[in-house]
């Protein structure tokens, strides 16, 4: 049952991020045409134009994160990251993704999810560094002013992840 519930579960994140990647982009495509028609832009249409790209960063972050996909495929190294350089233009996390080769999808959800808890662990932003070593196990390392780690994170990075609860 807990198979039928994740693969539920991806197809509803895919859902999701492909009903709003279209919006989000006829905001930008608006904006556009906005700043066309116009000479100066008003500190609003800077504002919108500021938070679309991080916008649709954002949904294809959670696209691979969330979304159904064939494991199997790989994910460039290039497109991944793109994606966090994007969403590292918002200026809060910067990302560092040190993997140079493609890397399958499931093991790019995992990395995705991991830098998604690290992101939490970051209140005040920082940098996240991802890599991985010759043994292909994921290396992930989050450093800033101020790291709030949650009891039960640390738990689990004290004593390993307990299957059953994840």
């Amino acid at each position: 049952m807990v198979q039928g519930n994740t693969r539920l579960a991806t197809l509803v994140g895919s859902r999701i991020c492909h009903d709003l990647i279209s919006p989000v982009g006829a905001v930008m495509n608006g904006l556009e045409m906005m700043q066309l028609a116009h000479e100066s832009t008003t500190p609003e249409m800077d504002l919108i134009g500021d938070s679309v790209p991080n916008a649709t960063a954002r949904i294809r972050f959670f696209r691979i994160a969330y979304g159904a996909a064939g494991d199997d495929h790989a994910i460039g190294a290039s497109e991944i990251r793109d994606i966090l350089a994007d969403l590292g233009r918002s200026g809060r996390v910067q990302h560092d993704w040190q993997v140079s080769r493609d890397v399958a999808r499931a093991e790019a959800r995992l990395a995705f999810l991991a830098i998604q808890a690290l992101e939490t662990a970051l209140p005040r932003g920082g940098a996240i560094a991802i890599a991985q070593a010759a043994d292909n196990r994921w290396w992930l390392q989050a450093t800033g002013r101020r790291v709030v780690c949650p009891p039960d994170m640390a738990a689990m990075l004290r004593d390993g992840p307990d299957a059953a609860a994840l």
